[in-house]
């Protein structure tokens, strides 16, 4: 994996952090949720005439992404529900490089070296310290239920991209039937006040759904470069960006755990690249 794959997933981590902290401080969750997914899929659409469609292929595994992205959804919101963002944010993040590690071998045939596992280990430590002692045994079970889904839609992108014959097409399909969904869910469920809501968000939702959209394009377009499970646990580098962004944005404290946790998150990608 070469140093401009690992910056650009880095940066979309970053994205990943800066979209999760806009819906954090937004008014209405599930309505800015909703017109985020919404806007990546206008942006899908507009994408669609420019880019190869995806190989009949890689329909089954777009399908396959677009259901376990639902239940990744469910899972998140009930795990809020019992749980704080700091506890949940990184269970649910953390988690999940592991599992990819350990289900890319069979379910995709990939082999990782000695270092990149101790690379994967290392960053999934550091994410998962963050919640270490935290909150409700409810809230982690479900945070633990969604970095299940986490990486099984990992594991379907990276395998649907790379028989999709075109990166880019299949990015673009992804975002526009995925927008869809959560839509009609946040409409049934807020009915006619849901356009007042994005209306008082507007800036934020258009923001959060193009940070969106590109953070996730870009992994989806390493995942047909790289191995699947050190480009998943790049990519929940976010965490430790959400830490960032919460203690110099929101007020909320740092403190000599998240600290460390940055430098065992830090220390695991240098092992990676090794």
């Amino acid at each position: 994996m070469t140093t401009l794959v690992i910056a650009l997933v880095l940066s979309a981590a970053a994205m990943h952090a800066a979209w999760n902290g806009l819906v954090k401080i937004s008014g209405d969750r599930l309505a800015v949720m909703a017109a985020l997914m919404g806007v990546g899929g206008v942006i899908g659409l507009g994408m669609i005439p420019f880019f190869a469609v995806p190989a009949p292929e890689a329909w089954p595994f777009l399908g396959l992404s677009l259901a376990i992205h639902m239940a990744y959804y469910v899972g998140l919101i009930r795990a809020y529900r019992h749980g704080d963002l700091s506890q949940v944010y990184p269970i649910a993040r953390g988690a999940a490089p592991i599992m990819v590690a350990l289900a890319s071998g069979p379910a995709m045939g990939e082999t990782l070296s000695t270092t990149q596992m101790v690379g994967v280990g290392l960053v999934s430590a550091g994410i998962l310290s963050l919640a270490i002692g935290q909150g409700s045994r409810r809230a982690a079970a479900w945070a633990f239920l969604t970095a299940v889904t986490i990486a099984l839609y990992s594991l379907a992108d990276a395998t649907g991209v790379r028989k999709s014959g075109d990166a880019l097409g299949y990015i673009a399909w992804l975002f526009f039937i995925d927008g869809i969904p959560l839509l009609v869910v946040a409409f049934a469920r807020r009915g006619r006040d849901l356009a007042g809501i994005l209306r008082r968000d507007l800036g934020r939702t258009l923001l959060g759904g193009a940070l969106s959209i590109a953070g996730y394009g870009i992994v989806i377009w390493a995942y047909s470069l790289g191995t699947v499970a050190t480009i998943a646990a790049l990519r929940e580098t976010s965490v430790v960006f959400a830490a960032i962004i919460g203690s110099v944005f929101l007020g909320e404290p740092f403190g000599a755990r998240r600290i460390a946790a940055a430098i065992v998150v830090a220390l695991g990608i240098l092992v990676m690249t090794l």
